[in-house]
């Protein structure tokens, strides 16, 4: 919200610059966002002027030639020549003028310069031009001489607000400087109002804030006067047929309404604001909710069909059309204001055009009602149509506020537009809730902030904040304004209120007793970074995706019907369509940011990310969701370089990554041939981890104690998936860190090594394409017992030499002994049952 800052000192003034008055707010829970410089910068060179004549100019039909007496020491007789393209200007008229060298809103300075060869010594400036109204395409007038048809525009401001210098505009002379009669240059602070605080949605509102802050006086609210009277209103009905959304509705009658440009000073107060000036009457509406927080309507009274209004619930499929010029379909639980020819307005949301006021408008009917906050909300959602007084509705205002700004609208009405207020006022609604009363005890005020605050102290804060208190034993007896009711319900508010006010800055320093508690990370989360860790050291980098997906993720992954990643979570409320389901695998975040890679940094990705994905649980409400870790690859695996053509991803450079992702910790795993439907035929495996604890070449998988548990998916993503992200050849794995971690040893044991060297046995044997090297390794393993260190395949050939259909694989066997050195003697026996073993599945040794 902003707030103009003398608007704000009209009713709260401390001696304190913008600066402090930041603080002093910020300090106290009013937070400033911004604060922002409106109109010019320097009021330096804007005067006032005369228009002494105004001629054609000889070689321009759009132009004039204008005398203008600017006073100072030149005078009538030494006029100025300013040429104006405004069709308005006229002699006579009194003027608003910027001479050469006064810099304008937008930073531009003025010189003086030549118009079509007639040289101009300033410019006469129009509202929009200083910032203080739309203005049209008019020059400001200031006064209209006798006689004339121009529209006085220099009114004093009303009662309930202070004007600027100047009084009657027929006395200004020129000379007189512009800033002392119209409010060319203000400061501007932009507040962020937390929704528990609606009160302070309004200027005065935001003084009481300022007056408790900072102990400078708090002038009279400005409904404090109020020309209007209550009781029965004749010449208008109202009848409201949905009381639990409409707590209160109130009108009042105003006739002989002119309808005019409003003055200067009302209009510069609400541009500064962010509002929009139209005409008196709706700027009152506009100036009267900025200034109580309560947001009006104004019904021209004689385009109201039958001069009666209904509030009821709007009729499935009913439509409005709104003050935007936009017809809107309603349901049944939108609200509408209805007169005898259907509905008029969308309540608490948006006026309708039919029943504006316009320029014809002389009875106008000015409607202030409160409307249920979360019913406003779900309208404003559902509709896409947001409004200064949803905005503010939806936060819970109380029904004491409208006869506030029914007070201060009817003082505006009656002195800007002449009008007069009829007797009565329709009041429609049950009484406003009892003020609560809270119990306040000093000892606990103690007790909760660690600092003693007199009692005295917290009776002066809360009174600031127009609590009302009384002695009570032990401490305050405490009564809620009407404004707070919906926020101050409890004795920690209370507490909340004092503390903020007397200075949460001031509270000492102090840490929380321990009592022997000592913060660090949980195992599973130790994992997690560990592993995070281990790919960013391996040069990955880590994107962070959308928890949110499309539905039409699970297509281009293609997954069939039944597949278990069909079971999703949707969303309820989603933003966009996009948007509605919660993504069941890190996959499509992953292909996201790798084309979006590819298509800016070239072809080659090597990405990680670590997060969420969630599955339908099959039975209960809640989500089966865990924490899993995916990494991508697609190009070269290292820079290219003029010794050759680096590796490119493959499924076997994504296996290198997860072994030395898992074996990190210290695991027993294994991958096996699986069929993923978006992963390609031949080239996906399941990943599994042995349970029974730390890695060793010699322990076989499926042992009697050991159970396999699935970790995740590790192969090559499918060519035709792949193209759906437009990308080539492409390798990824996903894990469960959940699982993982309960795999993972939290505590790693040493095992020693012994001193004797090792000694290393290559074995070249033949097998069957059809059996895999997975295979054949865990036949070596099995058979060569605690001796093997370790094996792993160090060539791969096929050929003729070795027949079709097969293929040889050169094993390299490292033996180890704590005890004695080993020789080939001692491992004669361990080959020939390796080989035996190998045997079995159709292994030939080579010669």
């Amino acid at each position: 919200m902003r707030v103009p800052l003398p608007w704000l000192r009209e009713y709260c003034d401390p001696d304190l610059d913008v600066g402090a008055i930041e603080e002093r707010l910020t300090m106290t829970g009013t937070k400033v966002e911004a604060i922002h410089h409106h109109g010019v910068a320097s009021t330096e060179g804007f005067v006032v002027g005369r228009v002494l004549e105004a001629v054609q100019h000889p070689d321009a039909d759009r132009l004039r030639v204008c005398t203008v007496d600017l006073g100072g020491d030149e005078g009538p007789a030494h006029p100025a020549t300013i040429v104006c393209g405004a069709p308005n200007v006229a002699a006579g008229q009194t003027v608003a003028v910027a001479r050469p060298g006064a810099v304008m809103p937008d930073g531009t300075k003025l010189r003086k310069a030549k118009l079509r060869g007639v040289a101009s010594e300033g410019m006469i400036l129009s509202e929009s031009e200083l910032e203080i109204g739309s203005g049209g395409e008019g020059i400001l007038v200031l006064d209209t001489p006798s006689g004339g048809t121009g529209e006085r525009m220099l009114d004093a401001a009303p009662s309930g607000g202070t004007p600027h210098r100047g009084g009657q505009a027929g006395e200004l002379a020129p000379g007189t400087p512009l800033a002392e009669i119209l409010p060319i240059s203000m400061e501007v602070i932009e507040l962020e109002i937390t929704p528990n605080r609606p009160d302070c949605l309004g200027v005065y509102g935001v003084a009481r804030e300022l007056h408790a802050a900072t102990g400078a006086p708090l002038a009279l609210a400005p409904w404090s006067d109020d020309p209007g009277s209550a009781g029965e209103l004749a010449g208008a009905e109202v009848s409201v047929e949905c009381p639990d959304l409409c707590p209160r509705f109130t009108a009042r009658v105003f006739e002989n309404v002119t309808i005019a440009p409003s003055p200067p000073w009302l209009k510069a107060r609400l541009v500064a604001a962010g509002q929009r000036t139209i005409n008196n009457v709706v700027d009152i509406t506009n100036y009267a909710m900025l200034l109580s927080g309560q947001p009006l309507h104004a019904f021209d009274l004689d385009r109201v069909a039958g001069a009666r209004l209904t509030v009821r619930r709007a009729r499935e499929g009913e439509r409005v059309e709104t003050l935007d010029g936009q017809t809107r379909t309603l349901d049944s639980e939108m609200v509408v204001i209805e007169d005898g020819s259907g509905p008029t307005s969308i309540a608490g949301v948006m006026g309708g055009a039919r029943s504006e006021v316009q320029q014809d408008t002389t009875r106008v009917l000015m409607e202030v009602a409160t409307w249920n906050g979360p019913n406003i909300h779900r309208t404003s959602w559902a509709l896409g149509l947001r409004s200064e007084a949803s905005g503010r509705f939806e936060k819970g205002l109380q029904p004491e506020q409208c006869i506030h700004a029914q007070a201060i609208a009817t003082q505006l009405m009656i002195e800007l537009c002449g009008a007069r207020v009829a007797a009565g006022t329709i009041d429609v609604g049950a009484p406003p809730p009892v003020l609560q009363e809270i119990g306040l005890r000093e000892a606990r005020v103690r007790a909760i902030l660690g600092v003693e605050v007199p009692l005295e102290r917290q009776a002066e804060i809360l009174a600031a904040l127009d609590f009302a208190t009384s002695p009570a034993e032990g401490g305050l007896s405490v009564t809620v304004p009407a404004l707070r009711r919906e926020d101050v319900t409890r004795e920690i508010d209370l507490i909340e209120e004092v503390a903020r006010i007397d200075g949460l800055e001031r509270l000492p320093a102090t840490l929380p007793a321990r009592r022997g508690a000592a913060g660090r990370l949980t195992h599973a989360q130790r994992v997690r970074r560990r592993a995070e860790d281990t790919m960013v050291g391996r040069g990955l980098h880590e994107i962070v995706g959308w928890s949110f997906t499309e539905p039409g993720l699970l297509d281009r992954l293609r997954l069939p019907s039944e597949h278990e990643m069909r079971k999703v979570v949707s969303i309820e409320n989603p933003l966009s369509d996009g948007q509605s389901i919660m993504r069941p695998t890190l996959l499509g975040s992953l292909m996201d940011a790798a084309r979006h890679n590819v298509a800016r940094n070239g072809p080659d990705v090597a990405i990680f990310e670590s997060g969420t994905v969630y599955r339908a649980a099959d039975e209960g409400p809640l989500a089966d969701e865990h924490h899993a870790l995916g990494v991508l690859l697609s190009g070269a695996m290292a820079p290219r370089s003029w010794r050759g053509a680096p590796a490119q991803a493959d499924f076997f450079a994504a296996k290198a990554l997860l072994g030395a992702l898992l074996e990190h910790f210290h695991l027993d795993w294994s991958v096996q041939p699986q069929s993923w439907p978006f992963l390609h035929p031949g080239r996906s495996a399941v990943v599994l981890a042995n349970t029974t604890g730390a890695t060793g070449a010699a322990r076989a998988p499926g042992g009697e104690d050991s159970q396999e548990v699935v970790l995740g998916f590790l192969g090559e993503v499918h060519p035709l998936v792949a193209a759906e992200w437009d990308l080539e050849r492409t390798a990824a794995f996903a894990i469960d860190l959940g699982k993982l971690a309960a795999a993972a040893r939290p505590l790693v044991s040493f095992e020693a090594f012994g001193s004797f060297p090792s000694l290393r046995q290559d074995l070249a044997v033949t097998l069957p394409v059809s059996v895999s090297a997975e295979e054949a390794l865990a036949r070596v393993r099995e058979q060569a017992g605690s001796e093997l260190a370790d094996v792993e395949v160090f060539d791969v050939y096929t050929g003729e030499q070795v027949g079709k259909g097969r293929r040889s694989l050169a094993l390299a066997l490292t033996f180890r002994s704590l005890q004695a050195t080993l020789t080939d003697e001692d491992i004669a026996p361990v080959r020939e049952r390796i080989v035996a073993a190998l045997g079995e599945i159709g292994g030939e040794l080579r010669g």
